[in-house]
């Protein structure tokens, strides 16, 4: 988890590019720009969101992600 914590950030651009890896596969086409935009909106999608949350002790950031069942705490 520690290591989760430290590179979250980079789970956006590797689903961008794995998506458009994929998307090569499934579907061809020469639209660029096109083919970005699909990709970008499924990786925004399942990404990692960052949230602050107010405790009782102040603020706190999470990291909440669909493939996680408890958020993780950053601090």
């Amino acid at each position: 988890m520690e290591l989760f914590k430290k590179v979250y950030w980079l789970i956006y651009p590797i689903l961008i590019i794995v998506f458009m890896w994929i998307f090569d596969f499934v579907y061809t086409t020469d639209s660029f720009p096109l083919k970005i935009a699909i990709c970008s909106v499924v990786a925004f999608i399942l990404s990692p969101r960052k949230k602050i949350i107010l405790t009782q002790t102040g603020k706190t950031k999470q990291i909440n992600w669909l493939f996680l069942k408890k958020p993780i705490s950053l601090d």
